[in-house]
């Protein structure tokens, strides 16, 4: 690069060769080695060229970008929409088959029995399926407060914070609680 004083004594920029796009380079070589060197019209003209390549090139990357974006975006939406489509198809069964059983008339103690068991197991393959696991602790079985929640403690032989009766079943997914057992548990010696 270059400066140079011009006829009217203010300087004028020379850009250097290398600046031109490829096509203006190869041009000139194309020529004769006599031939004049690019004026500051060609240079101007072919620095704008590749300026306006390199401004498509960019809007096209962004345009990408942004499509990439809006796929992934949309990508996870429908995958929280539909998260439990599975899970749902596994408990229509389910539904299908108390309906049925409340549909019968005149039947006896021993068949509803038998159905309820029936859709009880279906149910709990559908639970194993997706990994649903209940917590129900043994009796005497110390008050875990990060899967049990006491209702209420009552005097007992057992150590204090011992889990003396379970009120309802807690639940995990994958290892994580959806619901704490409801349990009693012990006040201890008093």
């Amino acid at each position: 690069m270059t400066d140079a004083m011009g006829p009217d004594g203010t300087q004028d920029f020379i850009a250097p060769q290398s600046v031109a796009p490829q096509s203006a380079t190869n041009s000139v070589d194309n020529q004769t080695s006599d031939a004049a060197p690019l004026t500051l019209e060609e240079q101007l003209e072919a620095a704008l060229t590749l300026a306006q390549t390199h401004y498509d090139s960019f809007l096209r990357a962004k345009a990408e970008a942004d499509n990439v974006r809006r796929r992934a975006q949309d990508d996870v939406s429908r995958a929280h929409k539909f998260a439990i489509e599975s899970f749902a198809e596994a408990l229509l069964a389910v539904h299908d088959n108390l309906s049925r059983a409340l549909a019968i008339q005149n039947t006896s103690v021993e068949a509803i029995h038998e159905g309820v068991s029936m859709t009880l197991k279906q149910l709990d393959a559908a639970f194993e399926k997706f990994r649903v696991v209940s917590e129900n602790p043994e009796k005497g079985a110390r008050l875990d407060p990060q899967k049990h929640q006491a209702v209420s403690a009552v005097p007992s032989e057992l150590p204090a914070n011992s889990v003396l009766e379970v009120m309802q079943k807690g639940y995990f997914i994958a290892d994580r609680l959806l619901r704490p057992a409801l349990v009693v548990v012990s006040q201890g010696n008093q």
